[in-house]
């Protein structure tokens, strides 16, 4: 066998070998070499494993006297070698149909192989109760998911070349508000994926303050000749925890006390509102009392809207009244399309 065999063989090797916690003995590994045609005996096999462990991060498991050799790369090993084992599989292939929504095709494409070796291992498993693992897993928002807007060639690809290199970028982008074309110096700072749109963020031309930029609002992009300027003190972490993309009102919480439906309590009490969340036994009406603090923005309130009758907000007085005024607008709007109480149907 040539040196060049050799090589192909031994590259094979490690690719075949999973990480820990999963191991692959050495009988298995013979066998997957010889479908992958590298013909070779167990005792060469065995020798290049043992020359191989003194190289890379590999232990090995005797559990009996006779018993197969197993072999696996330890659990830290970061490397794309290590054999994919069902799990990681299986969660990428719920990434990518999470994802697939969410980010642009050019942006997936980065991973594009590694998706489609998580599926083809999936699909390799015809003896497996996850070989056809496509009928049985789904990964699925809550609430209605928009259409993600379409994001024009090249764009991801300047704008994350622009953020990870840190240089400006001048661009042609079209807003949301005049829904006119604008020419910016754009100094990237972040990215965030946010449903089925991603904003960049940055500061614009002379401009110091973050402003968020959606994805597929940009035109053009291309190298500028003006010196990046980074934020020192800017942390995406922080930007994000402090409600910039939630429509804050005012800085400070609020106390959400509310009386909701016992289904919806079910809900929330398996996944709540605030770390501080209270829910009381139900009511003479059948309906929980909660308290809750709550961010003051916008974001909240809208998700309370979506739950309508089933969420009765008491305090803040601003929501509440808020609440009322649009229960009234949408009750006015329904008699003037024809809508009459019951009440009042039983008495006309």
């Amino acid at each position: 066998m040539s040196k060049h065999d050799t090589l192909l063989r031994t590259l094979a090797l490690l690719r075949l070998i999973p990480r820990a916690p999963a191991k692959r003995d050495t009988s298995t590994l013979h066998e997957l070499l010889r479908e992958e045609g590298f013909t070779v005996d167990k005792r060469t096999l065995q020798r290049d494993l043992q020359n191989l462990s003194a190289k890379f991060p590999l232990t090995c498991e005797v559990t009996e006297k006779n018993a197969p050799h197993r072999w696996q790369y330890t659990a830290g090993f970061a490397s794309d070698l290590p054999a994919m084992d069902t799990a990681e599989a299986l969660f990428l292939a719920m990434a990518e149909q999470s994802l697939t929504s969410k980010l642009p095709p050019s942006a997936l494409g980065h991973i594009r192989l590694r998706l489609a070796r998580a599926r083809q291992h999936l699909d390799s498993l015809e003896t497996n109760d996850l070989a056809h693992w496509d009928k049985r897993v789904a990964s699925i928002p809550e609430g209605k998911e928009l259409i993600a807007p379409t994001v024009k060639p090249g764009i991801w690809e300047s704008i994350a070349d622009s953020l990870l290199n840190q240089h400006a970028i001048d661009v042609t982008y079209r807003s949301r508000f005049k829904k006119a074309l604008k020419q910016y110096t754009v100094h990237p700072q972040g990215l965030v994926v946010r449903g089925a749109i991603s904003y960049v963020l940055a500061t614009i031309d002379e401009h110091e303050d973050i402003r968020q930029l959606a994805l597929h609002r940009f035109q053009t992009v291309t190298p500028s000749a003006e010196t990046f300027r980074p934020c020192p003190d800017f942390s995406i972490e922080t930007y994000v925890q402090q409600g910039n993309f939630d429509y804050p009102v005012d800085s400070q919480p609020v106390e959400l006390v509310a009386d909701i439906y016992q289904d919806l309590a079910w809900k929330l009490e398996e996944t709540p509102l605030s770390n501080d969340q209270q829910l009381s036994a139900p009511n003479g009406q059948g309906r929980v009392e909660l308290r809750a603090t709550v961010p003051n923005d916008k974001q909240t309130l809208w998700w309370i809207r979506g739950m309508g009758p089933a969420f009765l907000v008491r305090q803040p007085a601003e929501w509440r009244d808020a609440l009322a005024a649009d229960a009234a607008q949408v009750l006015a709007h329904a008699k003037t399309c024809g809508y009459q109480p019951a009440a009042e149907n039983a008495s006309s």
